[in-house]
This record gives structure tokens, sequence and C-alpha cells, in this order.
């Protein structure tokens, strides 16, 4: 990598380290998850879980994790003590919810907190916590005619989210992954493994863009229907639920060496990137009749940028991978010269995220989750294998 590129990728880090460490004593017990239109961070406390109101649904906060995962970017990044002295003393605060039976997004909270802090503590406690929230996640598991996959929303015996699943589910898999590979308990493995088939079965349409969500027929496990929450419509080309299947196939790969699932990612990867056409950001939705006026996505593209440096290193062709690398690499320089928030009233990382238009929830804003996975971007760059260990080529 030409130096100019690792000097803006560490120059990016070094912003979020300054950034975090700023913001720390301001944010008691709570975690952000989007800035407001001054810039400042919106908080949440841990604790809130997600739950119906009524027939509403609420997320709740399954983002605290990624604060914790910042922190230890940034400790690895610049070897600051204090940021893991704060994402251990904050780990108190997310811990609790390993237990949680509502959601999902369990794989998101603890994939970027509690497994990294393992990786590089060993502390058992992270270790067990982990685990316990995998148990969790397996538990969402729904058992079908044509095999089975998590359900994404709702207590497990709730059928209005037991019935359905979300893209974003494929991202929350490598927490049972991980869970199988310490364990030696194959249930883990194959139930995401069959999440994953599922997956593929009844998302990916024929133009290969993905659905947001999907409500199965049961016991029958066909698609009832493909539908949206976040994207433009039921039928149209959302950003960031692309970015969710393309990293949850290379993360599947990792996981099983099988080679199906790598060259699936390598698919939903070429889409995505056609549908980019070279632009520095993704639309939120690129359906969008706007087009280049259309909102932005930038979480879209860093986890887009951060699944392509995992099939990379999956990529057993030297020249395949060297190419996915260099296009991981264009995206993350694009977002560092183009979208990177170096005004300090901003208090997130990367500008112009969209968290969800149609609900004007942070339609353009700092993400919580754009940063992490962008943050981890830089940091697999610049150190890999340093916050989780590094992935071997498949065969």
């Amino acid at each position: 990598m030409p130096d100019n590129h690792a000097k803006a990728f560490s120059e990016a880090l070094d912003l979020l380290s300054r950034k975090m460490l700023e913001d720390e004593p301001s944010l008691g017990v709570s975690f952000p998850y989007v800035t407001r239109p001054d810039g400042s961070w919106d908080l949440m406390p841990a604790s809130v879980s997600a739950g119906y109101s009524g027939d509403a649904w609420s997320h709740g906060n399954w983002f605290c994790g990624f604060w914790i995962g910042l922190h230890l970017v940034s400790h690895l990044h610049g070897g600051d003590e204090a940021h893991l002295a704060i994402a251990t003393e904050r780990m108190r605060l997310v811990a609790p919810r390993s237990h949680d039976p509502n959601t999902h997004d369990i794989g998101f909270i603890f994939l970027s907190s509690a497994l990294p802090l393992f990786h590089l503590t060993a502390d058992p406690l992270h270790c067990e916590t982990g685990l316990e929230a995998a148990r969790q996640l397996r538990a969402r598991l729904v058992r079908t005619d044509l095999g089975g996959y998590v359900s994404s929303w709702g207590p497990h015996d709730d059928q209005r989210g037991r019935r359905s699943s979300a893209i974003d589910t494929m991202a929350n898999l490598p927490l049972l992954y991980w869970a199988g590979e310490q364990t030696r308990d194959d249930s883990f493995t194959v139930a995401a493994e069959l999440h994953a088939q599922s997956t593929e079965r009844t998302f990916i349409r024929e133009d290969l863009s993905t659905y947001h969500a999907v409500e199965y027929d049961l016991p029958a496990g066909t698609r009832n229907r493909g539908y949206t929450f976040q994207g433009l419509g039921d039928e149209s080309f959302w950003s960031r639920g692309q970015g969710w299947a393309i990293l949850g196939y290379a993360e599947t790969a990792r996981a099983t060496g099988n080679r199906r699932y790598l060259d699936l990612a390598h698919t939903l990867a070429d889409r995505f990137l056609e549908a980019l056409a070279g632009r520095s950001a993704a639309p939120w939705d690129f359906d969008d009749p706007a087009g280049d006026d259309a909102t932005l996505d930038t979480a879209a593209s860093a986890i887009v940028a951060n699944a392509l440096l995992q099939i990379a290193d999956l990529e057993p062709d030297a020249g395949i991978a060297g190419k996915r690398r260099d296009q991981a690499i264009a995206l993350l320089e694009d977002l560092c010269r183009e979208h990177l928030s170096r005004d300090p009233s901003e208090r997130g990382l990367l500008r112009h995220g969209c968290y969800s238009k149609p609900h004007n929830i942070g339609p353009d804003a700092a993400v919580l989750f754009g940063d992490y996975y962008f943050a981890e971007a830089l940091l697999m760059v610049l150190k890999p294998g340093a916050l989780r260990p590094a992935a071997k080529k498949l065969a």
C-alpha cells in the first residue's frame, strides 16, 4: 500500500481516538448511536432492549458494543491504555445484554465488544459473555421443511417476529461461528449455516440485489413476501442491506471453508460495486429517483470495504485477492478524502451516514455502526490480525 494511503488511514484513526476520549466524560452510562443535526451524539443506555409497543417494533440499543469496539481499535492503533481501560469498564454496562432473548442484534453487540476483548485480554469472563449471547442467538433458529433460519425480532415465542428475518442477520452470524469454534459444539455452526442457506434461497433477487426482510410461510420455509423497513420500497435496492449480505457470506466462507459462500460474496460485491459506479459513497438506496442527488449512506460503503478486505484474505487466487484489496482501499480512501468529519462540532467520524431515512432517524448523520466498520477496516489494512485472528486462505 502506498505510504499516502497508510498516512491517511492512520490520521483518520488518530482523529477517532481524540474524539472518543473527548466525548467520554459527557456520556455517563449511555452510549452514542447517531449524531443530531448540530453534530452532537444522541445517546441511549445499553440496557434498552428491543421490543413491541402494540404492533410497533423498537430495535432498542443494538449499537452499544460498537463504542467498545471503537475504543479497542483506538487502543490497538495508538497504544493508549486509556482506551482499553474504558472499553473494559464499559463492558460492565453491556454484559447484562448477553441474556437478551429479544433480538438478533445481540450478535452486533458482542461481536464488537466481548469477542475482541477476549482476543486481546484472554479474560474468560469475556468469553463466557460472548457464549451466553451466542446461546440466545442460536435459540432464535426456526426449523422449516427446507432447513431453518434465525428470526430477527421479538421474543422467541412471539409469532410476529418468529415468521420473519432480515438481511442484517447475516452480519450477526459470526457470533455463532465463533461460539462453535470455542466450544466445539457444531450446533452453533449448523444454525448459522442453515440461516445462510435460507437467505440465499429467499433474499437474493434475480438481479442479485437483496430484500431487507422476508416473511416465511411456516412450516414450509418458502418466502411469503419480501419487504423493507429502511429501504425506499419493498423491491428496491437498499445499499446497506447488500453490504450486510456480502459481509455475512464472507464470514460464512471463513467459518465453513466452503468456496460456494465465498463465490456468493464475490457475486454480491460485484453487484454493489456495479451500482456504486465509482461514486465516493453509496446512496442510501440505489433506486432512489434522485440519482446523484440522493441521500448518501457512507456506512454502506464502509461495511462493503470491510467485507472486501475479508474476501481478499480468503481468496486463494492472488490476482483476484489483490483486486478485492485494491477495491476496498479505494473505498476507504474515498471515505477518508470526501467524508471524514474533521469539524470539532461533529462528534462522529464519518459524515453522511443514514440510519433510517423512512423513519427520519439520522437521515444524514454519523452513525456508530458505520464508524465501527470503517475504523475496523482501516485497522485491518494497517495492522492485520490485531483485532481478531487473521483469516486463512480457502483451499
